[in-house]
């Protein structure tokens, strides 16, 4: 209901208008508001992000506070200040100087969008500073669309989506690094003076060494559940650059946009140039507050079915990585089908006629099934998973191609490669990346989606990995002067594909998949339905990558698998109910050779995917609270998931370092009813007796207030002793 004022309107997005020429933009989701000055004639000027305004509060800053910065600074009449934007006109000068032109407000499907149209003083250059809310949904989108109409082409040297002034005081950012195998690892350090620099150039996995998205806690060291705090996600899938430059003022101005090193744009008169959105969150309720707000919105708006619970599923790569066979294959449906999985999914190896697929290093391109390991073809694996009463996925990498493969010897025009030199090859020694700036290159990459769904229908799920960088800057389909559109080209033609496959495959489930954990980031995710987190499944390592992870993206998008002992990466040998209970915490799957399990841990997971199901709901669309922090070091980690009603809960703990005589932190819940009752059930129990809680019922308030005394170690047959413990808790309320 929009609320009348004397300052005009106020709903999601509002002019308060308080003269004939001035306004001010105020945009809104349900508690949180962005405050901007936006006179017609002059500059946009921001005020305020934060906690909710009230009309009253939002007119009342509108008179008192400074309207020091603006809202989206450019190059050339202030230069010693960092902006978000330079170009070069076509007669050379380098300055811009925007004004308001007029500020509109429309709908778009179920979100609001507000468009503040600037212009130059002097020549026919305009952006749009567009904001997106969303009713259900504590994020704000913004972007910007640059266009002009100069008689010669000008140059975009810097386009970053959005600038964001942030006060000073004791402010420190939230943000994740790593490297294949140990992606998502959390860094947490306070803002000093100075540059304070987050980018990727990788060119097309841009999260294993860094996240395009950060958290900045406004009042002190990070705490989970407590504290003002604001999230930033860049919405792009290719180089990014995300920087804090801490100067003499009273503030840290951070910037985030496209990494534009060796990307100056080229802009034709009339031509428009988007940039990516950049989702903006603020929560008083903390690191997991704002994650909560990101993963509601990903759920919602920005993963491909979303609201959709994701199956659990049976990867064929650690049980046997390229030794595909029909039997093997068959042997391995069967398997998962009677642990109580839903899907199998045949991972790489299984293609190539000329170059059959054996290792890594060909048959990228030649995507034709191997009838030499698959006499029967992908119809006989589709009947045997329809026999088995489970749904099939197959692998496949769709970017890349190898210089040992027909697609190469057909079309080596089709590979990036820098003119007048030598290719740079990657993995296998033969790799290559497509161009996927060239139209032909997309409709080839659509077509090996399109071919597979087309002649094998009942296919329900497809990995997509990409394993390789962009290691040669050169595009054989770009004109010359074009050469530094490339890294944006690709990913332009990227998002062209995903887009065609999206619209004619609406329901197919694509995992992303990036050498691991190398393309998490929500400018592929509203094309996919999930990530992989990381090649390394090891639990304990990954209780550290996924508790990175969650900070930005929920568990419903996940793929956390049980895997194999000695792990396969850390060589590290874990119990098997450990594996279980950290990969339970995502999308719960398997990454291991049935064949090779014992009938005990056969049982013992048969037990865990059927509690799964049941508490499925609840990780996978629940709220999310981050409780202790393996990166704390005290011992212990633990996370819960509480459903949007509190009517239930699932509580994880897991122990993380093991010593005579340790005293371990007792762990308070969160996210509870404090006035409802919860009946508390072990899930995956091994002990030889239950928990002394199991089957009582608390109050929320209790639980919130005291948490429950988890044991230190589990009590089993002496044979069956190890250094690790674990616990998952299903809480029910007590009608």
């Amino acid at each position: 209901m929009n609320i009348k004022s004397k300052f005009g309107y106020l709903c999601c997005a509002s002019l308060l208008t308080t003269s004939l020429w001035a306004q001010d933009v105020l945009i809104s989701t349900r508690n949180t508001s962005l405050l901007l000055d936006a006179p017609v004639g002059g500059e946009v000027r921001f005020i305020y992000y934060g906690d909710k305004l009230s009309t009253s509060d939002a007119a009342t800053l509108l008179e008192t506070e400074q309207k020091t910065f603006s809202a989206y600074p450019v190059y050339g009449l202030n230069c010693p200040s960092e902006s978000a934007l330079s170009v070069t006109h076509g007669d050379g000068n380098m300055t811009l100087q925007l004004e308001v032109i007029k500020v509109d407000t429309r709908k778009e499907q179920t979100a609001d969008i507000t468009t503040i149209r600037l212009k130059d003083k002097v020549y026919p250059f305009y952006m749009n500073l567009c904001y997106r809310t969303y009713p259900d949904a504590d994020i704000i989108e913004t972007w910007t669309e640059i266009t002009h109409e100069e008689k010669k082409a000008i140059t975009l040297n810097r386009f970053a989506s959005a600038y964001l002034p942030i006060r000073k005081g004791d402010v420190w950012v939230s943000h994740l690094y790593g490297s294949w195998a140990n992606e998502a690892q959390l860094a947490q350090e306070p803002l000093r003076p100075g540059i304070k620099m987050i980018k990727n150039k990788d060119g097309i996995r841009n999260s294993h060494t860094a996240h395009a998205e950060v958290m900045i806690s406004l009042d002190g060291k990070p705490k989970e559940n407590t504290g003002s705090v604001i999230g930033a996600a860049l919405c792009y899938s290719g180089n990014y650059k995300l920087f804090f430059d801490t100067d003499d003022s009273d503030y840290h101005h951070f910037f985030a946009g496209i990494n534009e090193e060796n990307s100056a744009y080229t802009l034709k008169a009339k031509e428009s140039f988007r940039t990516p959105e950049l989702a903006l969150t603020y929560s008083k309720d903390g690191l997991s507050g704002s994650s909560r707000n990101f993963h509601a919105w990903a759920r919602k708006h920005k993963i491909a079915n979303g609201a959709t619970a994701r199956k659990i599923l049976l990867n064929s790569w650690e049980g046997v990585y390229f030794d595909i066979n029909q039997e093997g294959m068959d042997q391995m449906m069967s398997d998962i089908q009677s642990m109580g999985g839903e899907l199998f999914v045949m991972d790489d190896g299984w293609f190539g006629d000329k170059y059959p697929r054996n290792k890594d290093n060909s048959s990228l391109g030649d995507w034709m099934v191997d009838a030499r390991k698959l006499p029967r073809g992908i119809e006989g694996l589709i009947a045997d998973a329809n026999k088995h009463g489970i749904k099939f996925g197959i692998w496949i990498e769709p970017e890349m191609a190898n210089t040992t493969s027909e697609l190469y010897e057909k079309h080596p025009e089709w590979v990036l490669k820098a003119p007048n030199r030598e290719i740079v090859l990657g993995r296998g020694g033969t790799q290559v990346v497509l161009d996927l700036s060239n139209p032909e290159v997309q409709d080839f990459i659509f077509g090996i989606v399109d071919n597979l769904m087309t002649t094998y229908p009942e296919i329900d799920y497809i990995k997509w990995d990409a394993n390789m960088s962009i290691l040669n800057h050169g595009s054989q389909y770009l004109p010359s002067d074009q050469q530094s559109h490339m890294y944006i080209e690709y990913h332009g033609g990227f998002k062209k594909v995903c887009e065609r496959i999206r619209a004619k495959y609406p329901d197919l489930t694509l995992q992303a998949c990036a050498s691991g954990g190398g393309r998490a980031n929500y400018g592929v995710m509203p094309y996919f339905d999930e990530f992989w987190v990381s090649d390394n499944t090891d639990a304990l390592q990954r209780i550290y990558m996924q508790w990175g992870t969650s900070y930005f993206f929920p568990a419903i998008a996940m793929a956390s698998h049980i895997s194999a002992a000695p792990n396969h990466q850390t060589f590290r040998v874990i119990p098997l109910k450990y594996r279980i209970d950290v990969a339970m915490s995502g999308r719960l799957g398997m990454e291991i050779q049935p064949k090779n399990m014992t009938e005990e841990e056969k049982t013992l997971c048969r037990k865990a995917i059927a509690d799964y199901k049941t508490i499925r709901p609840v990780v996978q669309f629940g709220d999310i609270y981050r409780l202790v922090s393996p990166y704390d070091r005290l011992g212990v980690a633990s996370l819960m998931y509480t459903s949007p009603e509190k009517d239930k809960a699932v509580f994880y703990w897991w122990k993380t370092e093991h010593f005579v005589n340790q005293h371990l932190p007792r762990v308070k819940m969160n996210g509870l009813s404090p006035d409802k009752k919860y009946r508390v059930c072990e899930l995956n129990r091994i002990d030889n007796e239950p928990l002394a809680f199991e089957g009582k019922a608390f109050t929320g308030e209790y639980l919130m207030a005291n948490g429950l005394e988890i044991p230190y170690n589990h009590i089993v047959d002496y044979h069956k002793q190890n250094d690790y413990s674990s616990r998952v808790l299903y809480l029910e309320e007590v009608k």
